[in-house]
């Protein structure tokens, strides 16, 4: 019997991302109903020891640890996880960044623990020969608490935990690594790649749910794994509209319900019709999009060719159909055909005055499709409209996605409009991406190894999944072709594209090193296989 649905995938509640704010209510809202704070922090606390007994495990043992803890609750977790560590028989160092009799609430208690058991000499100045001989360091000086740049004592002390990481030692943050700003995932005030602007981790032990700062870069590779510790914040906690959230990390719970599903009495253009425009020279992309887009279960891909490149398509594959576009008239023509589900503008298209205005052409044929029409746009579109999103906009419904990657997102806006003049000023890219959807009123998926798919109405998702092999030539228009399959099998354009996201890193990872291109649709049929056959047990379990 295949394994059940649930075991496969956890529900979507297990992605919410919580930003500072809303983490904070969740912690107030859990101790309003009668979970103490110590509670809470007892059970951090308990969770990094952990995580650091199970990690040594599986190497050298027990072996000397320092932790460095900070003046508020984060260096009040960093108390317990000393105080269950030395009980356990580690060798352990204990630092604090403060003086231990200004401690307050929680910290206190837990710092008081602390002292009972080992005395009060056992807690050290923060210094940077704390560190000197320790296997493991454990940051716990600021975590989300933070609201300024390091600086001082705090920023020698993340350069030393640097130093010693370069020695060998294993870094473990709590929560968050110290100095990262856990809404954005970049440093606190600071330029991404400042020495000493944040902490560099090996393992981030955080707690009820990740923050987005966990997936977005640099706070991804800050971070290095992170690990999610349950502390006993109910979940009911997740529905007060103070903590309720509308930014999830991507997996198959957010969007597997709505893949297409193949009926035995589908036809080819029941399963979606994908129109592919190709380009003369380039004419790779256009292939690999249409190759994504049958593999992905578009009942019917057409490949709108320039007479100069016709021969190439036609020999490229049999199962795509290939139809010679002698002009922008005979292009339109074809988006306007009514068993044409959905289409893909702009991978290979070309950058020369005539394919500029072919894409034009193609992109307000779309517009006069209207709401029910599949488009992506990527590519060669973002040169066709630099400096013209406004421009671009009337033709946009709520089916449309847009996949730039930051340098076409920059071009698409140009210098002069005020999403990129918030980009100047720092805004995060998981801010962007939402600023660009609200204002052009259609799903916009920023690539990248933190690639962010946001919705018009303020919604996002973003997926931190893919391996670095993904940054390789052709991968994106993969991606483009697996997002009008997908809506060319009727699937709304958010969910597409998360699907599309998810499918495309996930087909990187199961085919490994040495990959191109050509091997991510390959890959697609497998991964398929597994979320309908997750389809088809709930189906079961529910009785239909």
């Amino acid at each position: 019997m295949p394994p059940r649905a649930a075991s496969l995938f956890p529900p979507a509640s297990m992605n919410v991302l919580l930003s500072v704010a809303r983490m904070r209510a969740a912690d107030a809202a859990a101790i309003a109903g009668g979970v103490s704070g110590i509670t809470l922090m007892e059970h951090a606390g308990r969770a990094v020891a952990d995580a650091v007994m199970a990690h040594q495990r599986g190497g050298q043992g027990v072996a000397p640890v320092a932790v460095l803890c900070g003046p508020g609750n984060n260096g009040g977790d960093g108390f317990v996880a000393a105080r269950h560590l030395a009980a356990a028989g580690w060798p352990v160092r204990l630092a604090l960044l403060g003086e231990l009799d200004r401690l307050t609430g929680d910290a206190a208690l837990a710092a008081a623990e602390w002292v009972g058991a080992w005395g009060r000499d056992s807690v050290l100045a923060a210094e940077s020969r704390v560190l000197n001989g320790a296997a493991v360091v454990i940051d716990a000086l600021f975590g989300t608490g933070l609201t300024r740049p390091l600086s001082g004592a705090a920023r020698e002390l993340v350069v030393a935990m640097a130093a010693a990481r370069r020695d060998g030692a294993m870094v473990v943050a709590v929560d968050v690594p110290s100095g990262l700003d856990a809404d954005t995932g970049h440093p606190v005030g600071s330029r991404p790649m400042e020495e000493g602007g944040m902490v560099q981790a090996d393992l981030t032990v955080t707690f009820f749910r990740k923050k987005p700062g966990h997936l977005l870069l640099p706070g991804r590779v800050a971070c290095g794994a992170t690990r999610v510790a349950d502390i006993g914040i109910p979940e009911g906690v997740l529905d007060g509209p103070a903590v309720a959230s509308d930014v999830w990390e991507n997996g198959p719970a957010l969007f597997v319900d709505a893949l297409p599903r193949p009926r035995v009495d589908d036809h080819k253009y029941r399963r979606g019709h994908a129109l592919v425009v190709g380009g003369a020279v380039m004419t790779g992309a256009a292939r690999l999009v249409a190759r994504a887009a049958q593999r992905v279960g578009a009942g019917m891909v057409t490949v709108a060719s320039p007479p100069a490149a016709e021969l190439v398509y036609r020999l490229s594959s049999p199962s795509q159909i290939v139809r010679p576009m002698s002009d922008a008239t005979a292009a339109a023509d074809m988006v306007a055909d009514p068993r044409v589900a959905a289409a893909v503008f702009g991978p290979g298209a070309g950058t020369d005055d005539a394919s500029q205005a072919l894409l034009h052409a193609l992109v307000a044929a779309a517009g006069r499709r209207g709401s029910d029409f599949g488009l992506v746009l990527d590519a060669d579109v973002f040169t066709a409209f630099a400096g013209a999103a406004d421009a671009l906009r009337p033709h946009l419904t709520g089916r449309a996605v847009l996949t730039p990657h930051e340098g076409e997102f920059a071009r698409l806006f140009g210098a002069g409009h005020p999403i990129l003049s918030s980009t100047a000023s720092g805004a995060d890219k998981l801010s962007r991406a939402r600023t660009a959807a609200r204002h052009l009123g259609a799903v916009v998926l920023l690539k990248g190894a933190d690639t962010v798919i946001a919705h018009p109405d303020g919604r996002a998702v973003i997926e931190a999944g893919g391996p670095a092999t993904l940054a390789t030539a052709g991968s994106g228009d993969v991606l483009a072709g697996l997002c009008v399959g997908l809506l060319a099998g009727g699937m709304d354009a958010f969910r597409a594209a998360q699907a599309a996201a998810w499918l495309h890193a996930r087909a990187a990872v199961r085919f490994g090193p040495g990959l191109v291109a050509e091997d991510l649709p390959e890959q697609v049929p497998a991964l398929l296989s597994v979320l309908l056959r997750s389809m088809d047990d709930l189906d079961v379990a529910a009785g239909k």
